[in-house]
């Protein structure tokens, strides 16, 4: 293990290159992600945990408002939303490697850098060590994905995810986060060797409100990573049939 040089000279988090991560190919169909793995001399292509997520999902309510804001708002605001994310999550990405960030000139970058500027003043503050920053993970043969963030968070080693929103969430909206955690530190202990059973998502929403939901115990991570394989069953039943 090595320390890098490059230290957060704002935030003071060392960059810890602990693993040796590399980057997945990724590949899309319909659009859907998926990753092609090189196993020896041979590749497979796996889904990405977001592509099980959306394959197992109850649609219901998303279709329910569509159908209530109209087809045309909805591709709009789901967008806009796209936009905002992505320039946030790599804003963020930048801080952690200590890369310079500007807001830009323009409403969704200037919004974005402001949301990034949540996290990192309410959510990074607890986060003493990175390890890696846009971690490709794979479980072999099953699923493949990328986390936001890995390192050490509240003194336990943890998966780390950022998401903007439009308003605050309630806890039974977001099943998928946790799901997500566990895909990916499941992926993490398989590929390295660790046993990490901590994630948190840290989320900004569009006006500038911070929110945290938090996987801390064994208990809970074992519940979710259950319900994580169940789903994870039920996607490859459907594509089978």
């Amino acid at each position: 293990m090595k320390i890098s040089e490059n230290v957060l000279k704002d935030k003071g988090i060392p960059y810890v290159q602990k693993y040796p991560y590399e980057e997945l190919s990724k590949t899309s169909k319909d659009g859907k992600r998926y990753y092609t793995t090189p196993d020896g001399a041979l590749a497979k292509t796996v889904p990405s945990v977001t592509t099980v997520l959306s394959a197992t999902k109850d649609m219901t309510h998303l279709h329910a408002w569509r159908k209530k804001v109209g087809a045309q708002k909805a591709q709009q605001i789901t967008q806009e939303s796209a936009n905002i994310g992505t320039v946030m999550h790599s804003s963020l990405e930048k801080h952690v490697k200590g890369k310079e960030r500007k807001p830009g000139t323009n409403f969704i970058h200037q919004k974005a850098h402001a949301m990034a500027n949540i996290i990192i003043d309410n959510g990074l503050t607890n986060v003493s060590e990175v390890w890696g920053a846009e971690v490709s993970l794979l479980y072999p043969e099953l699923y493949a994905g990328t986390t936001d963030l890995v390192g050490v968070c509240k003194n336990e080693p943890a998966i780390i995810d950022f998401k903007q929103a439009r308003k605050l969430k309630k806890k039974e909206w977001v099943e998928d986060y946790f799901l997500q955690l566990v895909a990916y530190a499941e992926a993490h202990n398989k590929m390295y060797d660790t046993q990490i059973q901590t994630g948190r998502v840290f989320i900004c929403t569009q006006d500038n409100k911070f929110q945290t939901f938090e996987i801390n115990n064994k208990l809970l991570y074992e519940h979710w990573a259950g319900q994580w394989y169940s789903k994870l069953e039920e996607y490859y039943k459907k594509i089978l049939n």
